[in-house]
């Protein structure tokens, strides 16, 4: 019994022993899982550490990338700006050069006297479509006397040059009862046309008035007009200014024609043809538009206010922009135009008798009316309303005797002088 109670007892010791060695073990075990879990977990952090850092490194380096595209995109706009700037510098340069080099179509004269508030009208008109082409087109002002409100009024303008005329010699009228000024006008431009033509040494010269205002087509119409006074010298001179461009007589701002009578009023003159004229037209003819280039708004002045109400107040001022550099002009040529003309002429109906204004109007197409005389067609002309007034045997606006003028429509009237069938070599029908 005892013998066995000891070998229970020793059963229990090594029984004791082996669980004291297997939680030993567990305990070894265990510690180093927890060693391991807390290496991993410190790993882990580690690593999360990382991740942030180069998160936040990533993050930094994109903030960079953003600010050197902003960078990029403003110094690409600089270098745009720039670019353009130097562009915009190399064409004004270029454009002063050709400016230096380019010679002047005309230069254009504005004839003043005393009237300072219609000069600076006038000349805030001009200024209007000649400052972008100020070179082609030179301006002066010259001013008849020594009026201090017009010499100021002109110098307070940079953009064009001052001339004064001074006169003290007596004027000797031809006929009694003549306007003195008229002669003092006249000396004006003469002398206004040797300052231009022989001191500056232009080849043309634009003459405008003191109370005139310039449509927008003004200068390129005279710039394409150049060519035919160089071409043709049949062709004394050039004006912007139809006497018969009322309103109702008017229709078409591409029309041109020759005509034998000097219309004034805004005309371009050739240095070739003033050393070989100067006072005498010898014959030559004139261009003048249907729709006028310049509006004559001086109501007082010189000619007392002779016609205004009724001839220049109601006159059209051409508001179409027309691309003259595109139109051939050549049918205006002498030996071109007389035929041009006679075949407009010759397919105009012909009226006959009393009551020639109804009877026009109750036509469709062009009407072709016969005057014997200045006293008959000064009355077909009161009929009308257009002017009456002859010169030199010539009738205004006329053409080999034809007055020619739009009536209440497109409709054209051709007043025919007693001869100028057989001059534009039509057959009387």
């Amino acid at each position: 019994m005892a013998k066995i109670f000891c070998d229970f007892r020793f059963l229990l010791l090594v029984a004791a022993g082996i669980f004291i060695y297997i939680q030993m073990r567990l305990f070894a075990t265990q510690s180093g899982y927890a060693d391991r879990l807390a290496a991993a977990i410190e790993a882990e952090n580690h690593c999360t550490s990382q991740m942030r850092s180069l998160i936040d490194q990533i993050s930094l380096q994109q903030g960079r990338i953003v600010a050197l595209e902003e960078e990029r995109k403003r110094r690409d706009q600089e270098c745009g700006q720039m670019k353009s700037l130097v562009q915009d510098l190399e064409r004004k340069d270029l454009q002063r050069l050709t400016d230096k080099m380019q010679v002047p179509v005309a230069a254009v004269v504005i004839i003043a006297c005393n009237r300072a508030d219609y000069l600076e009208r006038t000349i805030k008109s001009v200024l209007k479509y000649q400052r972008p082409i100020s070179s082609r087109f030179p301006l002066f002002v010259s001013q008849d006397g020594s009026n201090p409100d017009v010499k100021s009024t002109t110098l307070s303008y940079d953009q064009l040059s001052y001339m004064q005329h001074l006169d003290f010699e007596p004027v000797q009228t031809e006929r009694p009862g003549e306007l003195i000024a008229y002669y003092k006008i006249a000396r004006h431009y003469k002398w206004a046309l040797d300052q231009l033509f022989y001191k500056h040494n232009f080849s043309r010269v634009i003459i405008l008035e003191d109370d005139m205002d310039i449509a927008a087509d003004f200068f390129d119409y005279f710039e394409a007009a150049a060519m035919l006074l160089d071409k043709d010298k049949s062709i004394m001179a050039v004006s912007s200014w139809n006497d018969n461009g009322q309103k109702q007589f008017v229709h078409d701002p591409y029309e041109l024609y020759r005509s034998d009578f000097f219309p004034g009023l805004g005309w371009m003159l050739a240095r070739s043809i003033w050393d070989e004229l100067k006072e005498n037209h010898k014959g030559r003819q004139f261009i003048r538009p249907e729709v006028c280039r310049t509006y004559n708004f001086g109501e007082h002045g010189s000619s007392l206010g002779q016609y205004f109400k009724q001839y220049l107040e109601p006159i059209k001022l051409n508001d179409v922009k027309v691309n003259w550099r595109s139109m051939d002009l050549s049918y205006l040529l002498e030996d071109k135009y007389s035929m041009h003309f006679a075949n407009t002429v010759k397919k105009a109906t012909p009226v006959y008798g009393a009551g020639v204004v109804l009877k026009a109007y109750n036509i469709d197409g062009d009407v072709r009316i016969k005057y014997r005389d200045q006293s008959d067609f000064e009355n077909i002309a009161r009929q009308f309303g257009i002017f009456q007034e002859w010169k030199d045997g010539v009738p205004r606006t006329a053409y080999k005797g034809v007055v020619v003028f739009r009536h209440q429509t497109s409709r054209r009237i051709f007043l025919i002088g007693p001869e100028s069938l057989k001059l534009l070599q039509i057959e009387e029908s």
